[in-house]
């Protein structure tokens, strides 16, 4: 069954480590990453973005094929379902649908009313046994249509967004979605030190985690950071390995390429990803 992101957030920030939250886009990669947190015996959040959920075919049925998956694998540890990068609709569909997170990143609009529906959606969740998410700050990149320059957050507003009662908060101290530039200054530890000073026992969110490097990474966690988001070098695993198959010319005698075998060595590449990821946030066997 599937489990609110708030009992594992809340070990996490008490051990001193972090939940890997890993991006699905297909069945493939669903199976994938239950299979690395289950062989590591760490708690995981799996999560899909709203343009995920248009390509594999809305959010009741993703809902359903991982509760379908947890109990078809065997699966034992925690999963959290969680909507990243929600709209205020979009929160709605997910609530309806069976999630048991999600993501509101009002980032991009005005302070007053990012505030006013984090509230709305705080009470909802609440009133589900939901965990939610809120976002100051966006994050620099681009993700599924989603743009932010990778302003910093202002402290004074993460804590008004915290005192509303999230779960968690995502707040830009420079990380960027997607790969990193030549020359990015790294993440901004003062801001996230200034940031946890305001906000307390608060979890907070590291969007953008591939690329970072490790040891900043287990920094950040020390100071504050208790989930950390992974997608695009689970994309560029799959895509290499995938790649690595089809030059290697293994189809089927003329017949083209057996799609089973074909995404096998991309799956297998996601599982390793979340394995390692999990060993660098140390939430490895705190299931």
């Amino acid at each position: 069954m599937l489990v609110s992101a708030q009992e594992m957030l809340e070990k996490a920030v008490a051990g001193h480590y972090a939940i890997g939250a890993f991006n699905l886009n297909n069945l493939e990669w669903t199976k994938a990453v239950l299979k690395g947190a289950q062989e590591s015996n760490a708690p995981v959040i799996v999560q899909v973005s709203e343009g995920a959920g248009k390509y594999m075919g809305g959010f009741k049925t993703i809902a359903d094929l991982v509760k379908d998956l947890i109990e078809s694998q065997g699966i034992t540890v925690p999963v959290a379902l969680h909507l990243d990068h929600g709209t205020y609709a979009g929160c709605q569909k997910c609530i309806k649908a069976g999630f048991s997170s999600i993501m509101f990143d009002g980032s991009s609009l005005p302070f007053e009313e990012n505030e006013a529906k984090t509230r709305e959606l705080v009470a909802a969740c609440k009133a589900l046994g939901m965990s939610i998410e809120a976002e100051v700050g966006a994050i620099g990149g681009e993700e599924d249509g989603v743009v932010g320059m990778g302003e910093c957050a202002d402290p004074d507003e993460c804590k008004k967004i915290a005192d509303l009662g999230v779960t968690m908060l995502a707040a830009g101290i420079g990380n960027i979605h997607g790969v990193y530039p030549e020359g990015w200054p790294g993440l901004r530890f003062d801001v996230l030190e200034a940031i946890k000073a305001k906000t307390g026992d608060m979890p907070l969110v590291l969007h953008g985690g591939s690329g970072i490097p490790d040891e900043m990474v287990q920094q950040a966690i020390r100071n504050g950071v208790a989930k950390i988001n992974v997608n695009t070098e689970c994309q560029i695993a799959f895509a290499k390995a995938t790649r690595a198959y089809i030059e290697a010319g293994k189809d089927q005698k003329g017949k083209g390429f057996d799609p089973r075998k074909l995404l096998a060595d991309g799956t297998q590449a996601i599982t390793d990803m979340v394995k390692y990821k999990i060993e660098v946030f140390g939430s490895k066997d705190k299931a």
